[in-house]
């Protein structure tokens, strides 16, 4: 078959021989599946990206400044409620949509499925992840007379697991009109010596390019032409993650309409200096977000004049893009970071073989690479305890029992809301 001599030429130009080899043991229709998989693949990229991310020193930037962000308590009542004037009216005009990434499963809450599905024993009753992203949803709504689009990512792994929850919950109440799904990008995994990763299921193995793919996966798959129908000037993208995570926040957007900026985002101070999150901040002129890591202890424990962290700023995944700058950042490939991860694979004699230390090399994307694409964004101050739950972790910090508590402790003070 064409499709099989074409896929077998272009393992041997890039010295991909060895998937050849593994394949000699497929049937047919097998060989065609994996072929057609090799022959979609951009090898030039692949190696490109083993080259630079696995051998090469990344630049960091050397010119490491603090942003400002704004901080209600900093404001006159006159100012806030001008700067929220300004989102309320974007909302109640209906030009507002809403993007859920909930590609991942809930492995590391030892739970097996879609992690949107995952249940949290809350108060007064226990609630899936995607049922309170919903309820925030369905309550503006009812506040702005609207019908908010909600756009929701799933991946190659969940997305028909995820569309069936919402058929078998009848989309919790929410018109199904309004609802779109899309799937994420994903990219092919190497070992440390560049070689592609055959799995069990004799397909090329892949994962997830990462929550910045979100913004080409909204391209490919028509979500932005439908935001542009429906008359969608801002579009909030956050997390399935965030139990308090508030979407239709009026002062978020206000803000970025105030300071005709395109991108907004809503950040948290850190609990302490060695607090393990990105910080925001500002990298040889652009925005974007540096790792704990990276971060000097100098810096990392500089005050500013109110005696908060000057470099304090968390990343919590809480973001707002204005539709042009969505269909933008649809054109381009952001920067990729590697993760040295384990995974099994076949090896050329068709037998499985299951690593125990990691042995190969995911590309990822991030979402606050983007930030590097404007001049500038807005940035508002938001409250640990009234805009940060995650459930990121099985126990300990931000795990479902931390999560439970922040969200009981903030609806027993917001009843009615």
């Amino acid at each position: 078959m064409r499709n099989i001599e074409n896929a077998m030429d272009k393992l041997k130009r890039y010295g991909q021989e060895h998937v050849a080899k593994i394949m000699e043991s497929f049937t047919e229709e097998e060989k065609s599946k994996i072929a057609d998989q090799i022959n979609g693949m951009d090898f030039d990229n692949l190696t490109n990206l083993y080259n630079q991310l696995t051998k090469e020193d990344i630049n960091l930037g050397n010119d490491i400044k603090p942003i400002s962000a704004l901080k209600k308590n900093k404001l006159s009542l006159d100012e806030l409620e001008e700067i929220n004037d300004l989102g309320k009216n974007i909302l109640a005009n209906g030009q507002f949509a809403v993007a859920t990434m909930s590609g991942g499963q809930g492995t590391r809450l030892g739970y097996s499925k879609p992690k949107g599905t995952f249940k949290i024993d809350v108060e007064p009753e226990a609630k899936y992840l995607f049922e309170i992203v919903c309820g925030t949803l369905k309550r503006a709504n009812k506040k702005y007379d609207r019908v908010i689009p909600w756009y929701i990512m799933t991946s190659q792994e969940n997305n028909d697991d995820i569309i069936e929850f919402f058929e078998e919950h009848e989309y919790f109440g929410y018109p199904k009109e309004s609802v779109m799904f899309f799937k994420q990008g994903q990219m092919p995994l190497i070992d440390e010596s560049g070689k592609l990763l055959v799995g069990e299921n004799k397909l090329i193995k892949e994962a997830s390019d990462g929550n910045g793919g979100i913004f080409k996966s909204m391209g490919i798959n028509g979500c932005l032409a439908d935001m542009e129908k429906r008359g969608v000037k801002w579009i909030f993208i956050g997390s399935i993650d965030n139990v308090l995570l508030k979407m239709a926040d009026p002062t978020l957007i206000g803000l970025a309409e105030e300071k005709k900026l395109q991108i907004a985002t809503k950040s948290v101070l850190k609990n302490n200096p060695k607090e393990r999150v990105g910080v925001i901040c500002k990298r040889d002129g652009k925005v974007g977000v540096i790792e704990y890591s990276e971060l000097s202890d100098e810096l990392a424990e500089a005050l500013d004049e109110d005696g908060e962290l000057l470099y304090g700023e968390s990343h919590i995944m809480c973001n707002l893009f204005s539709l042009n700058i969505l269909k933008d950042l649809a054109k381009v490939t952001l920067p990729y970071h590697k993760a040295y991860k384990k995974n099994s694979y076949l090896n050329e004699n068709g037998e499985l073989v299951v690593p125990d230390a990691p042995n190969s090399y995911k590309f990822e994307s991030f979402i606050f690479d983007s930030f590097n694409y404007v001049d500038d964004i807005a940035v508002l101050r938001g409250n640990r305890e009234v805009d940060f739950a995650p459930i990121k972790n099985k126990e300990g910090v931000d795990s479902p029992d931390t999560a439970r508590e922040l969200y009981n402790n903030y609806w027993r003070n917001n009843e009615g809301e």
